[in-house]
């Protein structure tokens, strides 16, 4: 309320004007002390506060919580002597919170404080001068906490220093929306990228393949929390070479945030490391066990054959299993071919696998009327080169592939294709050709060996069976 209201004189007010409110009387205070007390209440670290001449003015409840005196104990006393320092203690104590007032910056002290029920506690302090309004020194300020407490948020800290610049294995942290916002410096070579640049991206523009397992392992940690193990993800990574497959042992923390009531989650953390030459390895190793077990079995199921033909289809069909899809046996015109022969080669298709359902292979071309191979045919090359040749039809559609397939007297779902020479006493007896869908991989090297291994076995069945056929009987 103005003066002039309070004096009872009246102003003349317009009939358009309206009335003005009444002034309010605003305490000197207005709150401001209680404010502080709740600022001071609400902090993580435990505060007090020193005047001039020593005396503490402030203590919240943190310092209340570790020491275990209250406020109402604490405030108004001299120094920390006789109940928060031992004696022996205090002056040193006291005198190093205390120049605090006249050094520039924050101080950093640790020393050991008393609990009100007689404990120790070892505390780390920093503490600053607090200036009044003519700048001069007006007291001191300490804030502290338990020396176990300030390490373990170091620990902490160094260790995610640690894992984001030295870690021997990738760290990966990746928001809410499944994207990366910390890579350090392993995951960034892994993922073929600098660190920066794969920050905010989506997982599909940093993988080819396997985009789709490792966003749904994030949704799930997301939804539900960190798996009980870690698990192995091939992925596939674009680099200056192409593409190349990887597998990577994988390991996912749901971080949530420690500030919350309720757990809210901030992302996942994505720890992986390169197990691909291991995996590789152990693979190769699983496959040679199987195909020696497969070679030794087939070897003793053709010793029980009475037809040596008939031991060459066994030793073709043990062959098959988790290596090929389809596999057919050509015989050379005439039983056999020396390398010093010369002219066009002619063969015989004498043994396939079924063409429909699975089954065991079959003999045939008791005709003997010979396959109808274009020049340039995988098998015919083999012949010619006494040596293994790989075929495939390459990245085309389908009915292309089938054609070519078609066009070469195989399968029409066959897209990759192994020839084998046979081979037995110095001479070429023929080809054995396996073939694989578009569901298996190309013929490697290490396939090629182990159908040159079923070849040597097959052509000595088939020799064998020549020389019975050509035996006089008795």
């Amino acid at each position: 309320m103005s003066a002039s209201r309070r004096s009872g004189a009246t102003d003349e007010l317009g009939p358009d004007e309206p009335e003005p409110e009444p002034e309010r009387d605003v305490p000197e205070d207005s709150g401001g002390s209680d404010l502080l007390a709740a600022l001071l209440d609400g902090m993580d670290a435990a505060l007090c506060a020193f005047d001039a001449d020593g005396f503490v003015t402030h203590w919240n409840r943190e310092a209340e919580r570790i020491l275990g005196w209250t406020a109402a104990e604490a405030v108004g006393r001299h120094g920390f002597a006789g109940w928060a320092v031992r004696e022996a203690d205090a002056d040193e104590v006291e005198g190093r919170l205390l120049s605090a007032m006249h050094a520039p910056g924050r101080q950093v002290h640790e020393f050991a404080l008393l609990t009100k029920d007689g404990g120790r506690v070892l505390v780390r302090t920093q503490s600053a001068a607090v200036r009044g309004p003519d700048g001069k020194p007006a007291g001191v300020y300490c804030a502290f906490s338990e020396v176990h407490a300030q390490i373990d948020l170091e620990r902490s800290i160094a260790l995610s220093e640690a894992l984001f610049e030295d870690a021997a294995w990738g760290v990966v942290v990746v928001d809410a929306d499944l994207r990366p916002a910390v890579v350090n410096a392993y995951a960034a070579r892994a993922l073929g990228i600098g660190r920066t640049s794969a920050l905010g991206r989506p997982l599909g523009e940093l993988l080819a393949l396997g985009v789709e397992d490792l966003e749904s392992a994030l949704t799930h940690v997301l939804a539900e929390g960190a798996p009980p193990a870690p698990a192995e993800m091939w992925v596939s990574v674009r680099t200056a070479e192409g593409e190349q497959r990887r597998c990577w042992r994988s390991g996912f923390l749901r971080l949530a945030s420690p500030l919350a009531e309720e757990p809210v989650p901030l992302g996942v953390g994505w720890l992986f490391t390169d197990v691909t030459e291991a995996r590789q390895a152990e693979q190769e190793a699983a496959m040679l066990r199987f195909r020696a077990n497969q070679l030794h079995r087939a070897a003793r199921a053709a010793a029980e054959c009475e037809d040596p033909a008939e031991a060459a289809t066994v030793h073709l069909d043990f062959a098959l299993a988790g290596f090929a899809d389809h596999a057919v046996i050509d015989r050379v015109v005439g039983g056999s071919r020396a390398d010093s022969e010369v002219g066009p080669v002619r063969l015989v298709r004498i043994a396939a696998t079924p063409s429909g359902t699975p089954g065991p292979s079959m003999l045939t071309g008791a005709a003997g009327l010979p396959v109808r191979y274009e020049e340039g045919h995988p098998a015919l090359q083999c012949v010619a080169r006494a040596g293994s040749v790989r075929a495939d039809a390459g990245p085309v559609p389908l009915d292309r592939a089938r054609a070519w397939a078609l066009d070469r007297q195989w399968p029409g779902d066959a897209v990759h294709a192994l020839c084998a020479v046979l081979r037995s006493r110095g001479r070429t007896l023929g080809v054995v050709t396996f073939l694989r869908g578009a569901a298996r991989n190309r013929f490697e090297r290490a396939d090629a060996t182990y159908a040159e291994d079923v070849a040597v076995r097959i052509a000595t069945a088939l020799d064998l069976a020549h020389l019975a056929k050509d035996r006089p009987a008795g």
